[in-house]
């Protein structure tokens, strides 16, 4: 049984969750984060984004646990500056995924997140560039044969039109130790087969010793539901999804209205003393 706040770990996603593109985080839960954090506590994040991209939100939130990062891909302790666990992509088998949906849909954006932090675009397109410029992401266009290094995962990105059928595709065809995931409306994304933001908590657990069924997390997508039922509690928010509602125990407000200060409002309210 909890008996206090620092025996609690919220885990929220952040696109349409903690905060809505391109706004910013609402000030109601940057304040309440703070007191959760200042009380015992523990916050952090579960998201797709890269840690370059996660970065600036540090100045309005504390972390007090490490993050999610890469959709499950890496666990990274911001408080230090390292990662705590790395899963990467097996790139023979993305570049012969990428290869043929390129050749199959050429209008589509594939965007490659690497080992050094930097961003490579292969096939740029105008979500790719939105979505670069939305997140300030710096990024080199080149080949696909040209990206070096170890990569974390590929985000494919177009309208929602035109990802449908990219979606269809990937359900009709497999490769080795990659699996497809949605991610938004206009992202799609090749990911490490076994990296997901719940195989990523059950470490993150162990990693700070806090029990899963003292763990809430909060999401929207369908890329946030293994999250949430890996959680001891899952929380839906009030823009969720329908599907990520009826894997949760309650629904709180809307993303913009404030949904994660109310749940760790009631949090705040129930356990601390």
């Amino acid at each position: 049984m909890i008996q206090s706040l620092n025996e609690l770990l919220v885990i929220s996603d952040i696109d349409n969750t903690l905060l809505s593109v391109p706004e910013a985080i609402p000030a109601c839960n940057r304040e309440m984060i703070r007191l959760f954090n200042r009380l015992g506590g523990h916050f952090t994040v579960a998201t797709g984004r890269t840690v370059a991209s996660v970065r600036p939100f540090l100045k309005e939130i504390e972390l007090s646990a490490p993050a999610i990062l890469y959709g499950g891909g890496m666990l990274y302790d911001f408080n230090k500056d390292i990662p705590v666990d790395v899963t990467f992509i097996d790139k023979i088998s993305a570049k012969a995924a990428l290869r043929d949906l390129l050749a199959a849909f050429p209008r589509v954006g594939a965007e490659i997140m690497t080992d050094s932090g930097r961003l490579y675009v292969v096939n740029p397109n105008e979500q790719t560039v939105r979505h670069t410029h939305e997140e300030s992401l710096d990024y080199v266009v080149c080949d696909l044969d040209d990206v070096p290094g170890e990569w974390h995962k590929v985000l494919l990105a177009d309208s929602a039109a035109a990802l449908a059928p990219v979606q269809q595709f990937a359900q009709e065809h497999s490769y080795e130790n990659l699996y497809f995931l949605p991610t938004n409306s206009v992202y799609f994304e090749l990911m490490p087969k076994g990296a997901t933001k719940g195989t990523a908590l059950k470490k993150l657990s162990s990693w700070t010793g806090i029990a899963l069924e003292n763990i809430y997390a909060v999401g929207d997508y369908y890329n946030d539901i293994e999250l949430l039922r890996t959680a001891g509690h899952g929380i839906a928010i009030g823009n969720a999804v329908a599907e990520v509602k009826l894997v949760c125990e309650r629904t709180v407000l809307p993303c913009t209205d404030g949904g994660v200060a109310e749940l760790l409002y009631s949090l705040i309210k129930q356990f601390s003393k």
